[in-house]
């Protein structure tokens, strides 16, 4: 199981990637919001691959402390931090402002993340 997660994690993350790199291809609305919502599908995967052989409650919990507590810490404003949140990486990982609709597609990201993972451990287990 650990390898689909993995594989899972790859493919999110490229996806995210990809719309950023191509958003202006896409609809205004999935280029709004599609970065943040495969975000916190990643970090949902993350902790599924870390947490393997816990029920799907224990991962879908830290995935929403993990990602509404990056997104509160935006509220943070000293000089270091915002160097790192400067950085490529800093500003994927940390973020660089507060916004309440993050919330809102984080939620979606983890619950579409966990929809996923439910079909995906069903259609497993029938073959």
């Amino acid at each position: 199981m650990r390898i689909a997660y993995l594989i899972a994690i790859v493919i999110t993350i490229f996806l995210g990637l990809a719309s950023r790199k191509w958003s202006l291809l896409l609809p205004s609305f999935v280029a709004q919001n599609a970065g943040d919502m495969l975000w916190a599908m990643m970090v949902y995967f993350g902790f599924r691959l870390l947490l393997v052989r816990k029920n799907t409650l224990a991962a879908i919990l830290l995935s929403f402390l993990f990602s509404f507590g990056i997104e509160f810490s935006q509220l943070y404003q000293e000089d270091w931090i915002n160097q790192i949140r400067g950085t490529t990486f800093g500003a994927l990982i940390l973020g660089k402002g507060f916004l309440v609709e993050d919330l809102v597609r984080y939620t979606v990201g983890i619950t579409i993340a966990f929809v996923l993972d439910k079909a995906v451990i069903k259609f497993y287990l029938r073959n």
